[in-house]
């Protein structure tokens, strides 16, 4: 069997009766031809005079009838004539036709007979019946059918077919992404590349007793390019490929899902070696405890069937099962052992390096200007995923043919670095006077007291233009990817987020809600320092958290509390002391720093928005050189082409997304 044939076997339109061209066309023809066929009867018979028994033999008599036929049907059962006569008035001769139903003896056979004008034509009753009986009968199912089996050909699926597969055989002329597509997770390419060199050459890996792993799960964030690596697997993989989502198992029928999954694995076995890939395979691996109440008994059964597949008595040899989620969490247990998914891939968030490489692949095919750095902008954006850098290219190709430019610049690319991450400028909410006065200043707090205290993660802009949620926003990146943080850090983020408040404090005695955010925080942050990350003295190296990163089960919810009410107490007091002790300092350095909280308010009133180099200026010097204009002439790209310059590596350039105090 060739290729050709196993893509029209296991391809969904090839499951169930399927109606041609062909077909269709000679079953539209026969319709019109009945129905032309009735109408053209009908208009034959209602044009013909209808004579009685005694006219028609008298015209016989008087021989004025030309031709006639008689219709006979037997002795005793009506006779049908038909035939022309001569009529004469006084507009002349005319040539009648004419018609007569009556009742035929012998002599009036005769008497026809001997006149020497009609001939007899005998019936077939028999098949005469039939055929009137039967014909409307043939074009009713027919219109049924027809109508019936396009319903089948729109829902891919036969009438019957519920419990048959839908995973879909992918083609391999259609399917163009390949390993060059996919950058960023390099482990994990090589780890799925040992699978696909498996199924090339497995004598290769069975001379020294391997066996080929039976399934493969890819884990990690959403956006991360589990989806994208498993269609790279498919360009790659020179063996058949089916996809399927694991929503499409579990129907409202009962049984379908194992249905499904038996019949899935049937295709497999008849095409190994082959891979199977299952998407967000939480949907039907989902555990089968759930604590309180009855589970879901079809996604049960679905489960099982799938597990029994996958390593039961009948198991063959072959089949590969690549499944992707991102709550690894829920699925059952007995699905993750060895010998079911033999191998877990953790794809994570890309590092600087992988981001490079991610910027490269999505901006092949955009026009970048000179002035881009793609090194610098990954080491701006840690914490993004494959999914959001492709976002941010995206977002910054629309601004810049938005401006009408001929290339993406690195004032683009910022820009959509920012609305990716904070959301889009809303320049067109109205503020007053005074609540622009007071955003102004809270800002101004958050980022004197920011750059002024030892351990901040590095400024990155002020502004009071609304963005996203936020009236105005402090926003702070980290100069490189962070896996950990000092307490020192954590404290001076603190002290950050309590800038804003002590700002309104001093300047008008007064404060608004807007720290609404600043204190919710604080709250989570110094929260977590004492109950997770053991940096109360006097609460010590004990979690306390009485709080669970996914709660997915009702058990979860009947736990019983495992800290005492004098540890939650003291656990608040020590909360309440970090958030104090971070406000009385950053008050400290407020008061101390009046002038310089002012001039900042004063040049956020003016510009709108500073960056941080212009705010080390006005905290240095008390005033603000006015920015350049803007160039005149956008960028033009390279003549070579869309590739960019490489960086330098000397620069620094703020990293990943921090904690941006920002004002409601």
């Amino acid at each position: 069997m060739d290729n050709n044939d196993k893509k029209r076997r296991f391809t969904p339109d090839s499951q169930g009766p399927r109606i041609n061209g062909r077909g269709l066309a000679v079953f539209i023809a026969i319709v019109i031809a009945v129905v032309l066929f009735a109408q053209f009867n009908t208009k034959w018979s209602q044009g013909r005079e209808r004579l009685s028994y005694n006219d028609l033999m008298d015209k016989v008599t008087n021989r004025v009838i030309q031709s006639g036929e008689i219709i006979y049907y037997g002795l005793g059962r009506p006779a049908e004539i038909k035939g022309e006569y001569i009529k004469r008035d006084e507009k002349g001769q005319q040539i009648v036709p004419f018609k007569t139903e009556t009742l035929l003896t012998d002599k009036d056979i005769d008497l026809l007979h001997q006149s020497g004008l009609f001939r007899e034509r005998p019936v077939n009753e028999f098949w005469n019946s039939i055929v009137l009986g039967l014909l409307p009968v043939l074009i009713v199912l027919g219109l049924l059918w027809f109508l019936f089996m396009r319903q089948v050909r729109v829902m891919g699926k036969g009438a019957m077919s519920f419990g048959k597969s839908r995973a879909r055989m992918l083609a391999r002329d259609k399917n163009k992404v390949t390993f060059k597509d996919v950058a960023g997770v390099d482990e994990a390419k090589e780890e799925v590349q040992e699978i696909i060199d498996f199924l090339k050459d497995p004598k290769k890996f069975q001379k020294l007793g391997g066996r080929i792993p039976k399934g493969v799960l890819m884990v990690g964030p959403p956006g991360t390019g589990k989806t994208l690596l498993a269609k790279a697997i498919a360009g790659e993989a020179d063996v058949p490929f089916f996809s399927i989502s694991g929503s499409d198992f579990v129907e409202m029928f009962v049984g379908v899902g194992a249905s499904r999954v038996r019949d899935m694995f049937e295709q497999g076995k008849k095409n190994a070696p082959c891979l199977i890939f299952i998407d967000e395979i939480d949907a039907v691996g989902r555990s089968r405890f759930s604590g309180l109440g009855g589970g879901h008994d079809e996604r049960e059964q679905t489960l099982n069937a799938l597990l029994v597949e996958m390593d039961g008595f009948e198991t063959q040899e072959g089949v590969i099962i690549i499944a992707a989620t991102n709550r690894p969490d829920v699925l059952d247990q007995a699905l993750l052992r060895p010998g079911r998914f033999d191998r877990q891939i953790v794809i994570d968030l890309p590092d600087v390096r992988g981001r490079e490489g991610i910027l490269k692949v999505h901006c092949r095919n955009v026009k970048i200007g000179k002035d881009v750095d793609l090194a610098g902008i990954a080491r701006a954006t840690p914490g993004f995923s494959g999914a959001d850098l492709a976002n941010l290219v995206n977002e910054a190709a629309l601004l810049a043919a938005r401006n009408n430019k001929k290339a993406v610049s690195k004032v683009e690319l910022e820009e959509a670095r920012d609305k990716v991450l904070w959301g889009r400028e809303r320049r067109s909410r109205v503020m007053d006077e005074k609540d622009k006065k007071i955003t102004a200043y809270h800002e101004a707090g958050h980022a004197l007291v920011q750059l002024m205290t030892e351990g901040s993660e590095p400024l990155h802009k002020v502004t009071i233009i609304p963005r996203g949620m936020f009236l105005g926003a402090t926003f702070s990146l980290p100069e490189k990817d962070k896996y950990h943080h000092t307490r020192k850090q954590l404290i001076a983020m603190l002290t950050g987020i309590m800038g804003g408040r002590i700002a309104e404090e001093v300047i008008f005695g007064d404060y608004t809600s807007g720290a609404q955010g600043d204190i919710k925080q604080a709250t989570q942050l110094a929260r977590r320092m004492v109950t997770e990350w053991g940096m109360s003295d006097k609460v010590g190296m004990v979690n306390v958290s009485d709080r669970e990163e996914h709660m997915f089960l009702s058990r979860d919810l009947v736990r019983p509390r495992e800290v005492s009410d004098e540890t939650a107490r003291l656990v608040d007091a020590e909360v309440r002391r970090f958030i104090e002790d971070a406000y009385n300092h950053a008050k400290k350095l407020i008061v101390e720093n009046k002038d310089k909280l002012i001039a900042l308010a004063n040049a956020l009133l003016e510009y709108e928005t500073l960056d941080a180099k212009q705010v080390e200026e006005v905290v240095t010097t008390g005033k603000l050189t006015p920015p350049p204009a803007p160039p005149a002439e956008p960028l033009e790209p390279k003549a070579d082409s869309p590739a960019v310059a490489e960086g330098k590596g000397d620069e620094e350039l703020p990293g990943a997304p921090g904690i941006a105090p920002a004002s409601a």
